[in-house]
């Protein structure tokens, strides 16, 4: 079968390109395949629901500019397309002096980066915010929002494929060749040739790049996070989304509150090294994907630098006590009887050789290939974004 674009991976970011690819050029003969038997199984599916503002990153980054125009885009799409969501807004709190300067730090992107609104709280008007979070000082993000992100997803592939797009489900990709002038992609029960190339395989992005003949000095590591499920008479401890100053040095957030579409509320999540590049649980362990991760040089780097901050997250992995000691800096009425065990995601975070944790996106392109790389969060919030540039690039090539 042949197609003028293949499109690997079917999680949000690979749905955005799809829609705006068939939008931008409806002429295209335009293919999807997804190794699982339906859209966003994984990271999408796995996802917080946060509307992220891009108050935390760099000014000039690929995650600073994506996430702006993203969540211009994803507000548009939700509006457009009756997708209920909410722009509450979220604090982030500050509970000492070291954490106060780091909130100025934040803040300072936050205006950098263009978020308007933007208010340093103090002790009262954080109760006023939130009543049961301890802190001295915090930032109010009037732009953050949450949303279902399977129903955006839902609608991404329903516009598809009535743009005319192919899907093909339960399709892993096992091998590429390159050919004069297209790909052929074998799959384990079909092949296609295309002419064009997008990789959006998530967990498994380094894998098809490295197929595709790409030069990656770097590795996806798949980290784990685990949430805690506040039960249902103690969601009214937490108002909207709450979160700690994060560790600069790191690039996960650190455990927070946060309040679902759907009126429930996750505590969490912490970060561990999965067993297997799609390990929700423990018990979930692939040995082969395991010594990879652990006999690379990158992994080896970074676990010696953070052993210290991975030991306590292991820890707090197995203890509930720790995970809820955690949570109580921010709440201190939280108790151990009042969380059950929630749901958890994989984090597909590229390391690099050197020892160094990717923290912008990475996406390159390679001949008639486009390869997203790196797409953490937020890359849900940005993947119209992402798509629409994917789809600038594509159709520069054709």
């Amino acid at each position: 079968m042949s197609y003028d674009v293949t499109i690997v991976g079917a999680g949000i970011v690979g749905l955005a390109t799809a829609y705006n690819l068939s939008k931008a050029a409806p002429h295209l003969k335009i293919a999807v395949l997804e190794k699982e038997k339906s859209i966003a199984s994984h990271q999408t599916g796995h996802n917080s629901g946060v509307i992220h503002s891009g108050i935390y990153y760099k000014p000039g980054s690929a995650k600073a500019i994506n996430c702006r125009k993203g969540y211009d885009l994803l507000l548009k799409f939700c509006k457009e397309e009756q997708i209920y969501h909410e722009i509450c807004g979220k604090i982030i709190v500050a509970t000492n002096s070291n954490e106060e300067k780091k909130l100025q730090d934040i803040y300072d992107r936050g205006i950098q980066n263009g978020l308007t609104g933007l208010q340093i709280l103090n002790q009262e008007e954080l109760k006023e915010k939130e009543p049961h979070v301890f802190g001295t000082k915090g930032i109010f993000v009037p732009q953050a929002g949450i949303v279902d992100y399977k129903k955006v997803s839902h609608k991404l592939f329903e516009i598809s494929e009535q743009n005319g797009v192919n899907f093909f489900f339960d399709k892993k990709v096992i091998s590429i060749e390159k050919q004069k002038e297209s790909y052929l992609i074998n799959t384990n029960s079909k092949a296609i040739n295309t002419k064009f190339l997008v990789n959006c395989a998530g967990l498994y992005s380094d894998k098809i790049a490295k197929m595709d003949g790409f030069n990656l000095n770097a590795k996806i590591i798949p980290f784990r996070g685990e949430y805690y499920l506040l039960k249902e008479e103690k969601a009214k401890l937490v108002n909207n989304l709450i979160y700690p100053v994060p560790d600069p040095n790191f690039p996960f957030l650190g455990v927070h509150f946060t309040r679902r579409i759907n009126g429930k509320v996750d505590a969490g999540p912490n970060a561990v090294l999965a067993f297997k590049r799609e390990g929700y649980t423990k018990s979930d362990i692939d040995l082969m994907e395991f010594l990879e991760s652990i006999s690379y040089l990158g992994f080896i780097k970074v676990a010696l630098k953070y052993w210290k901050i991975g030991a306590f997250e292991m820890y707090r992995s197995f203890s509930k006590k720790a995970f809820v000691k955690s949570l109580q800096k921010l709440i201190p009425k939280i108790k151990e009887e009042d969380l059950i065990i929630g749901e958890a995601g994989v984090r597909a975070q590229l390391c690099d050789i050197k020892g160094n944790l990717i923290d912008d996106f990475l996406i390159e392109k390679n001949d008639n290939a486009v390869h997203v790389i790196n797409a953490p969060s937020p890359a849900a919030t940005s993947s119209l974004n992402i798509g629409k540039e994917i789809t600038k690039k594509v159709l520069q090539s054709l």
